[in-house]
């Protein structure tokens, strides 16, 4: 564990050239060490959540101009005195004033330090925490938003109130231990039971959400497979409108993996444009081929086309049937519909899963986007929706899933208080581990050097 009482300093801001950097100072020390080396107002009589110009010297050399501002604690993200100073971001100046810094007394924090210190303070729960890293990774709306809802601790206070109730029976449970010899009962198991279902319940929804969360968090992994020219690429190209896969009528062409990033209201897919699946006539070709199948494997969504003018009813069953992984969903799509009358067009399946489309004139490309936002969503994505989207916290769901199923088991089972005591209080510890009720030293280690310095 590091040491939460004295001052550490890390740039804030990215690496690199730009106008602006900002460094930053948190600690018992922060105004006292920046005060020291700041030319202009004395900071140790200025406001909280005040900005002063100035200058940082050393000594008699003026190192920069700056904009200095101060977060007196507990009002700051720390809960500690913060100082920011915006300067100049030139590589020289960034490292001359942090140096300066250290030379006063403060030292290097380490990834993640600033928002150990929020937590260790109580300025966030371990949940909150972690979307802090969320947050800041999101590349997409919905990816900010969900980050954003746990931030603002929505996923930490249906915890806390699950937590709760199980708390105060827990505690009931152990007064019965203390009159074991009377064979009394203070909490009622019916209640107990009830209670119990309704939290399993809220736990296995939480459980599941995490496809849907683990999906907006890392994208979809969306694979384009079907037979050489089905028109792969030309698809490819279409959805991202933009002329990315070379296109040929040569069977064959795509020898290997492209992979694209497809934004879709706010959800990314990463399309995968893979070689064309029949019986490899090279020994390149058969490595594409291999991969193709390797990729459907890892895929959360296929995406099957076939070229709806040459391929046979019965070729298109025995391709689907083949293709079909369990729990992998997949989209049929039926390509080059410009080349079809309209009684080979009512002949080609007609359900939820399956698209008519022209990639080459991008006919119905709309309509495909639709369906593959919505094989992912499944009608789960709400504004006020709960998401669980870090694996630590599905593990810990899990074990408080099975210890609830014990408590059950035992209170139909008719099992001592001692024993129905024992499975309650796991299922409190899972529950605690996430939110940091629970917690050690390795744990916080884990999670928090996976950080940002600076944050």
């Amino acid at each position: 564990m590091t040491d939460n009482t004295d001052t550490i300093v890390a740039l804030a801001t990215p690496n690199g050239v730009g106008a602006i950097a900002v460094i930053r100072l948190s600690g018992p020390d922060a105004i006292t060490i920046a005060n020291s080396v700041f030319k202009g107002k004395d900071l140790s009589k200025q406001a909280s959540h005040t900005i002063h110009f100035g200058s940082i010297v050393d000594g008699n050399l003026i190192l920069d101009e700056v904009l200095v501002s101060l977060f007196i604690g507990p009002r700051s993200y720390t809960r500690e005195n913060v100082v920011e100073i915006s300067c100049h971001a030139s590589g020289y100046i960034i490292e001359s004033i942090i140096k300066l810094f250290i030379k006063k007394g403060a030292r290097s924090a380490k990834p993640g330090e600033y928002t150990l210190r929020a937590f260790l303070n109580g300025q966030l729960d371990l949940s909150q925490a972690e979307a802090v890293a969320d947050l800041i990774a999101s590349n997409s709306k919905a990816s900010q938003q969900v980050a954003l809802q746990q931030l603002r601790g929505g996923f930490s206070t249906q915890l806390q109130m699950l937590r709760e109730q199980l708390v105060n029976f827990a505690s009931l449970i152990e007064l019965e231990l203390d009159f074991a010899e009377e064979d009394v009962e203070f909490a009622n198991r019916d209640q107990l039971k009830k209670l119990i279902h309704e939290i399993t319940k809220i736990v296995g929804r939480l459980i599941q959400s995490f496809e849907l969360g683990n999906a907006i968090k890392n994208g979809v992994n969306t694979v384009i497979a079907g037979r050489p020219n089905a028109g792969k690429s030309t698809l490819l190209n279409a959805l991202l409108n933009e002329e990315r896969a070379i296109v040929s009528h040569i069977p064959g062409t795509t020898r290997d993996t492209i992979e694209e990033v497809l934004n879709i209201q706010g959800i990314n897919f990463r399309l995968i444009d893979t070689a064309g699946i029949r019986e490899a006539t090279d020994a390149i070709e058969q490595i594409g081929v291999q991969r193709t199948m390797e990729k459907i494997s890892q895929s959360a969504l296929l995406i099957y086309v076939f070229d709806a003018a040459e391929i046979t009813i019965e070729e298109l069953n025995n391709d689907i049937a083949s293709l079909q992984k369990p729990g992998i969903t997949m989209l049929v799509v039926a390509n080059k519909a410009d080349l079809l009358n309209p009684e080979q067009l009512s002949a080609l399946p007609h359900t939820d899963r399956a698209i008519i489309i022209s990639a080459k004139e991008k006919r119905h490309i709309d309509e495909l986007k639709h369906k593959i936002y919505s094989s992912a969503v499944k009608d789960q994505l709400s504004g006020d929706e709960t998401l669980v989207t870090n694996i630590r916290h599905l593990e810990a769901l899990q074990k408080t899933e099975e210890a609830l199923v014990r408590v059950l088991g035992g209170i139909d089972g008719s099992i001592t208080s001692d024993f129905l005591s024992m499975d309650i209080k796991q299922g409190l510890h899972y529950l605690g581990e996430i939110t940091g009720v629970v917690t050690t030293d390795d744990l916080l280690e884990n999670i928090f050097s996976k950080f940002c310095i600076g944050k």
